[in-house]
């Protein structure tokens, strides 16, 4: 069983930085991050490799964010910059990441964390 726990979601101004991190327990192979607006699915983020390799955005962030993982800490990180208001959500942390064609998904879920980006 893998849990995991979500810290630095927050509120910031449009243009501004936030980073989130994820703790791990058990085994989590591919990590990653979704997110989910009010109305909206849940969408995917970013992904990363067990090695922390290869990555994966999605492209209304690809730029800005930067995943990234720290295998002997057993944590995730999502480095957000210039923030914009539709990037506000829950935040999710996610193990257990797959992508069949173009679609993603998860096995394991932490319990979200919220990120509020005024105008």
């Amino acid at each position: 069983q893998v849990q995991l726990v979500e810290s630095g979601g927050g509120l910031v101004q449009a243009g501004g930085s936030l980073s989130l991190s994820c703790e791990a327990s058990g085994r989590t192979f591919n990590m990653g991050w979704f997110r989910q607006a009010p109305g909206k699915e849940r969408e995917f983020v970013a992904a990363i490799s067990w090695s922390g390799g290869s990555t994966d955005y999605a492209d209304s962030v690809k730029g800005r964010f930067t995943i990234s993982r720290d295998n002997v800490k057993n944590t995730v990180h999502l480095q957000m910059n210039s923030l914009k208001p539709e990037d506000a959500a829950v935040y999710y942390c996610a193990a257990a990441v797959t992508r069949y064609v173009s679609r993603w998904s998860a096995a394991y879920w932490g319990q979200g964390t919220q990120v509020t980006v005024s105008s």
